[in-house]
């Protein structure tokens, strides 16, 4: 079977400044694409781009009104063309950790759903135009085990985050269908991928971990790179009839 082929294809990742987004945004690089990445980070981004093939990097926070719609026009104005492929990655805990419910703020829970489920909003809002005139393209969220079920961070607003971020997505993948848009999700298991898993690994100390791994089917934690290559396939003509679906990759539950 041939290798995933995305030459002459124009990508788009967000929070591709470390974790899922720089493996996701290095791995379409090496298979031909021409990646544009985003996040914060300006230095973080420096890293992801520091790799064979074309990986451009703006630093945009998703969270300011208009700030996806410049991103993107930004994008297309480059290539002379649409974006082929969005992934929205870009989301996470914002350094908030689970609390009683009555010590939540008011801009606590609008913090994570600004980057977890509005910027994803955003960024569809701001593709399609072009994706429809191209005659398709695909969109690739990135949920959560967290949007399938109750979180094992704690935090409200994240699980309710990627809750809204299924249900976006599977209503976009009914809507756009027919424009040739597939919509489909990667909802990841524990990844080790960042400064806050990290933190909350730690926390749960060896017999949290231990309990952990025993209620993963393979043993294991997930790595990056498994995220990537669940988004690769979805954005593969492998995917052509996979559309408004949420694909686990937590090792087995």
């Amino acid at each position: 079977m041939r290798e995933y082929d995305f030459t002459g294809v124009t990508v788009a990742v967000t929070g591709a400044g470390h974790g899922f987004g720089r493996a996701i945004a290095q791995s379409f690089a090496a298979l031909g694409a021409q990646v544009f990445a985003c996040d914060l980070s300006a230095e973080e981004l420096d890293e992801t781009a520091d790799y064979p093939g074309a990986i451009h990097t703006s630093a945009f926070d998703l969270t300011q009104p208009g700030a996806a719609k410049a991103w993107i026009a930004g994008i297309e104005a480059r290539t002379e063309g649409p974006v082929g492929v969005l992934v929205c990655n870009a989301g996470g805990v914002r350094g908030q950790v689970g609390r009683p419910l009555e010590e939540v703020s008011e801009s606590d829970w609008h913090d994570i759903f600004a980057i977890n489920l509005h910027a994803a909003f955003a960024l569809a809002q701001a593709v399609v135009p072009g994706m429809k005139r191209a005659g398709g393209g695909r969109i690739v969220t990135i949920s959560s085990g967290a949007g399938l079920q109750p979180s094992r961070t704690g935090i409200q607003a994240y699980a309710s985050a990627k809750h809204g971020l299924v249900g976006l997505t599977r209503q976009l993948g009914h809507e756009l269908g027919q424009y040739g848009i597939n919509v489909n999700s990667v909802a990841p298991g524990f990844v080790l991928s960042n400064a806050a898993t990290h933190k909350q690994w730690a926390a749960y100390g060896p017999e949290g971990q231990a309990r952990v791994l025993a209620s993963i089917a393979l043993r294991r934690l997930g790595e990056p790179q498994d995220i990537a290559n669940a988004v690769l396939f979805l954005a593969s003509p492998m995917a052509n009839y996979v559309n408004g679906q949420v694909l686990s990759v937590d090792g087995g539950k």
